[in-house]
């Protein structure tokens, strides 16, 4: 650890240009733009077609952990599917949409686990008729894991948090960095397809325990590799927390791809707005993401500055790149 926050603390310059030839090293000259159709997204360059890929909650609203950063507002935007006849329900009304993809999360009970088996034969249903399925699984157990392979899914998006404290006060959880590695080793054994999220600044806009989550993440592997930033929300106890500053993103980025040089990296969909979001995306482009969601224009034009292949997507960044 003491090596990774050495990593962490070089010159910007320094620390990108290293970053930046890791990826020329490992990756093709390709920058794949998530935009699926849960949010609008309308450029001068593409415009995203609603329906193409929705998000799904088996808990509606409903969660019971209540995380300080959240509080169930992230619920919010997805279709509400709370039974295993809801979801087929959605899931056929979403195929005549022309839906081809579909990501199912919801509120985690006070395990911190998304309540999923109850769904797990119309997940393989989903799947059966052509669907691509990607599920936020929270801090889930092996029994879970089994069944979601056995269900046949595409990928698990799962939340790695490098930090005890940020465990205790945001997410109100007795647990450790630890259940968190173990529960990434068990989807790695059992070779279920894993993008570990690593979101900056969850503690109350401060960088805590993100190195440490990236540490374990290295040392687990990973399918894709995702950064996300704490988005401050509306009416919850972190509505004022001022996020971490994007120079600090940018590090963050650049050690993620240094620590793991084959593994494609992305800038997820979560991040703040305005002027952060556009140095944000700047800063990741520099620092060697294989995707991002979401871009700013100026991103884009930069991207291709570079001399990057930018490609428009309709899917969630994790089956982008």
């Amino acid at each position: 650890m003491e090596d990774i926050q050495t990593l962490f603390n070089q010159p910007w310059d320094t620390l990108q240009a290293a970053a930046w030839a890791a990826r020329g090293a490992h990756h093709p000259d390709d920058l794949a733009l998530a935009v699926p159709g849960g949010k609008r997204y309308e450029t001068e360059r593409y415009r995203n077609t609603p329906h193409r890929f929705a998000s799904l909650s088996v808990t509606g609203h409903d969660c019971d952990l209540m995380c300080d950063h959240c509080r169930g507002r992230l619920l919010l935007g997805m279709r509400p599917a709370t039974t295993p006849e809801s979801l087929l329900e959605k899931g056929q009304a979403l195929i005549a949409q022309g839906c081809e993809g579909v990501l199912i999360s919801g509120g985690a009970g006070i395990d911190g686990a998304v309540p999923l088996e109850p769904h797990l034969t119309a997940i393989a249903q989903l799947k059966s008729w052509g669907l691509r399925v990607i599920v936020h699984t929270g801090l889930l157990d092996r029994a879970t894991a089994e069944g979601l392979k056995s269900a046949g899914i595409d990928q698990v998006l799962f939340d790695v948090i490098g930090d005890a404290v940020t465990i205790r006060d945001v997410l109100h959880m007795d647990r450790t960095p630890d259940d968190y590695a173990r529960a990434l080793a068990t989807l790695r054994e059992l070779e279920i397809p894993v993008a570990p999220h690593i979101v900056a600044g969850l503690h109350f806009g401060q960088l805590r325990g993100e190195l440490r989550a990236l540490d374990i993440v290295r040392q687990a592997g990973a399918d894709v590799l995702v950064i996300v930033v704490l988005r401050p929300l509306r009416h919850t106890p972190m509505a004022d927390v001022a996020p971490v500053t994007p120079e600090a993103v940018g590090r963050l980025v650049a050690v993620a791809r240094l620590l793991n040089p084959d593994v494609p990296l992305t800038l997820g969909c979560a991040r703040p707005s305005g002027p952060a979001k556009v140095e944000m995306e700047r800063r990741a482009v520099l620092a060697g993401v294989n995707g991002l969601a979401y871009p700013d224009p100026r991103t884009v034009r930069l991207a291709e500055e570079l001399g990057l292949r930018v490609s428009f997507v309709e899917r969630c960044c994790t089956l982008a790149v």
